[in-house]
């Protein structure tokens, strides 16, 4: 199954320190995941300005279930960076 995981980020003063904390630790764990072949694309959600303020990442796998297991360990969930979180089944167009 695939889905889709729109996330943003709190909008606190110290919002962007809290990304940029576990920035390079949740990419680490997206490329094991993408290696893995788990996570087919993503990337950060900016606003007008260019400021990142939330992530988006397709995800290939087995149910929800192995997908809310995964996120288990995901930085920017256990470091407060995404304050607004949706996973919604996903279908690749194939074009």
């Amino acid at each position: 199954m695939q889905f889709i995981l729109i996330a943003y980020d709190g909008t606190d003063p110290g919002a962007m320190e809290r990304r940029m904390k576990v920035r390079e630790e949740h990419l680490s764990k997206v490329a094991v995941l993408k290696k893995e072949g788990v996570v087919l694309f993503g990337g950060a959600i900016l606003d007008d300005e260019g400021k990142m303020i939330g992530s988006s990442i397709v995800y290939e796998i087995a149910d929800r279930q192995a997908l809310d297991e995964r996120l288990k360990d995901e930085p920017y969930i256990s470091g407060g960076v995404w304050k607004q979180i949706e996973i919604r089944p996903f279908r690749l167009a194939k074009i």
